[in-house]
């Protein structure tokens, strides 16, 4: 299951909070190798390395770089006294976080207290690459600072400090503050579950706007309800549960080869078709006459038209927020300008929540 190998780090690539990216030499090649520092401590060059192999050897969508698995010149480590919530439980790589709703928490009288998201927006994505779109229309479009608030879920990567994206977004004040829920591990709070999650985001750090999307590297099977973005479903149920108020940004491009992801994944099909019990708000971005056709085709051929409400918007202020604010991202490799849709569908959902009636 886990292909293990020593290495020894050539020199360090890259670094910001929790993350250090490095050359390794492995098996007599330079290589890619991720440490995660509260995990296995500070890496320097000269340092003899433990790695997890298994993705890069079989060329997996999670590869691209190994993982440190331990530092033969860091040995022990310390952690702090504070919290006993165990993340990646049973496993030998389980984190002990302080959770926000764990007694031992400066914020557990609060959470104690905490029911209701009290009508909050919750804008809810799928792919990580959703996430700057949409903030990127709430930073330029509403008509007043919003605080925005991301929760990311352990549908892909467990470790936040892996997304360059929301580092980025939070230096350039696009996003405040982050959550992590489930085994997601690394936010400015810790959270047991989706529940709590959203609740600590509203109660706790007073968001005004909740961005729920899993980390990056989506996982998917091709067949209908195997992929992990079939979290987006159970998370609208959530938020209504909470009484807060969902937005679902869909799945859609032109761009994918893939027929399964031609207009409307089959991904949102399922999520929003069949998953969701409850009501969401589905926006479509304007788009040409007869992409927009197609859509709204299959949203009403896999029953979103019946049971959510459908909006409308026009999505390219996203995309120039997003050259305004000199942010780049890609989905699958794709840019926005080789795959529009995708990122106008994110930023629409961004658009119609700043253009809410803000108190």
């Amino acid at each position: 299951m886990i292909r293990i190998r020593r290495g020894v780090v050539q020199k360090i690539t890259a670094q910001r909070p929790g993350i250090s990216e490095l050359l390794v030499e492995v098996e007599g090649e330079l290589q890619k190798a991720i440490n995660y520092d509260p995990l296995t401590g500070d890496v320097a060059a000269g340092d003899e390395v433990i790695l997890n192999t298994t993705a890069v050897y079989k060329k997996l969508g999670t590869g691209g770089a190994h993982f440190v698995l331990a530092n033969l010149a860091n040995q022990e480590i310390d952690v702090p006294e504070a919290g006993h919530i165990m993340k990646l439980r049973y496993t030998p790589s389980q984190v002990k976080v302080l959770a926000v709703e764990e007694p031992d928490s400066p914020h557990a009288a609060v959470m104690q207290q905490a029911n209701s998201l009290e009508g909050t927006p919750v804008i809810i994505g799928t792919l990580h690459s959703m996430l700057a779109p949409a903030a990127a229309a709430l930073k330029k479009l509403a008509q007043r600072p919003l605080k925005v608030v991301y929760l990311m879920t352990d549908g892909a990567a467990l470790p936040l400090s892996l997304s360059r994206l929301v580092w980025e977004l939070k230096e350039k004040g696009l996003i405040q503050h982050t959550v992590t829920c489930g085994h997601a591990f690394g936010g400015d709070l810790e959270a047991i579950n989706i529940y709590t999650g959203l609740l600590a985001c509203k109660h706790v750090l007073g968001a005004d706007v909740i961005l729920v999307a899993m980390g990056p590297g989506i996982v998917g099977s091709g067949s209908r309800f195997g992929f992990t973005g079939v979290e987006q479903g159970e998370i609208i149920n959530a938020v209504n549960i909470l009484a807060g108020q969902p937005i679902a940004i869909p799945r859609i491009s032109f761009a994918d080869a893939r027929e399964r992801h031609r207009g409307l994944s089959h991904h949102s099909r399922t999520a929003l078709g069949s998953i969701a019990l409850t009501k969401a708000t589905v926006v479509l971005p304007k788009m040409a006459p007869e992409k927009l056709e197609l859509v709204l085709r299959q949203v009403e051929e896999s029953n979103i038209l019946s049971k959510h409400e459908l909006a409308i918007c026009e999505g390219e202020a996203a995309l120039s927020a997003l050259v305004e604010y000199g942010i780049k991202v890609t989905t699958m490799g794709r840019s926005v300008e080789q795959d529009p849709e995708f990122f106008l569908a994110a930023g629409a959902a961004g658009v119609y929540v700043a253009n809410l009636a803000w108190p």
